[in-house]
């Protein structure tokens, strides 16, 4: 009798987020991964950093997803002279009463869209993760927590790095998924020409409230994960902490491994993985579907895979054919 409740919440949790799906694809035409990887950490509970090259949707696909769930939305556009007050908000003073009031940023809505985050000052980065990280912001000496569902999306640029202020190691392991975006493909980038060729407004309907988010992230905390499973986890994130050189070929590669956050993160996306594919059980090609983008920003390569012009998604190809499958 559970496990048929659960299956029911399974597919009215699958049928949802197909409908939500559908609602985006109106707008925004392909790019599923990073949708996919949207909605993941829209449900996992944590905050997507987003890269990419110029107009591939990245901004387009993050206000579409804010529009078809019940939530406010705000979009910062993250540039050198601005100031973490811009963001949290400040205490103003009005000479009326005598007395200071709190003006809100727009930390304080659901959604955030932190647009070319690595051109603030590292001062203006913390303020923003910092929100992320406790949920709260303090504005003078009052602690204001921040609404439920708070979640924030930040996009960088990979090819320009004149006057930007990379986001250091720490402050990305605070977001639970990096996603990278590529480029459409012909009959995509076709489709794209024929919708918005001509300039257009479409609308896109509310399919998700906050609370419906709330009830899919519970259903996926119901999801089944077998002990292997979580062994499995555990051990591709160990992996990446090798230091035996020697031995294991891709340790020189690295010089510092993920974070025990990635093996929290990897566990939770396995399981909204499965929900994905619409099953009440995760399998090791849900693992091994979500480990790029839960890791690549948490592993930092050595001075040889630098010379060698590899990348982290190509240590952890490495990883995961080492690694034993159960």
């Amino acid at each position: 009798m559970i496990s048929e409740n659960i299956d029911t919440m399974i597919e009215k949790a699958h049928l949802q987020l197909n409908a939500c799906r559908e609602e985006i694809a109106t707008k925004v035409i392909g790019q599923n991964s990073m949708l996919d990887g949207i909605l993941m950490g829209l449900l996992s509970g944590g905050h997507v950093l987003i890269e990419g090259v110029p107009g591939l949707a990245k901004t387009l696909a993050v206000k579409t997803v804010s529009e078809v769930i019940t939530a406010s939305f705000s979009r910062i556009q993250f540039t050198p002279d601005l100031l973490p007050a811009d963001i949290i908000g400040t205490n103003v003073y009005r000479p009326q009463g005598g007395e200071f009031v709190v003006r809100k940023g727009p930390v304080f809505d659901n959604i955030i869209l932190a647009d070319e985050i690595n051109r603030a000052p590292a001062k203006v980065q913390s303020a923003l993760l910092e929100a992320m990280q406790e949920r709260q912001v303090t504005i003078g000496s009052e602690t204001h927590k921040l609404p439920d569902p708070f979640f924030v999306l930040a996009t960088q640029n990979p090819i320009e790095s004149e006057g930007t202020y990379p986001l250091p190691e720490a402050q990305l392991d605070r977001f639970i998924l990096k996603l990278k975006v590529d480029y459409p493909s012909q009959e995509e980038e076709l489709a794209i020409l024929r919708r918005m060729g001509i300039e257009t407004d479409i609308t896109v309907k509310k399919v998700l409230t906050p609370m419906s988010l709330k009830e899919i992230r519970a259903t996926a905390e119901k999801i089944k994960i077998d002990e292997r499973i979580e062994e499995y986890i555990v051990a591709l994130v160990a992996a990446t902490r090798e230091k035996d050189k020697i031995t294991i070929p891709y340790a020189k590669y690295i010089e510092f491994g993920a974070s025990p956050r990635a093996t929290i993160y990897l566990y939770r996306c396995a399981k909204i993985q499965a929900l994905f594919e619409g099953r009440s059980y995760v399998i090791p090609d849900d693992v091994k579907s979500v480990v790029y983008n839960v890791m690549r920003h948490r592993i930092v390569l050595s001075y040889e895979a630098e010379s060698e012009e590899l990348t982290a998604d190509d240590v952890i190809d490495k990883i995961l054919k080492i690694v034993p499958v159960p």
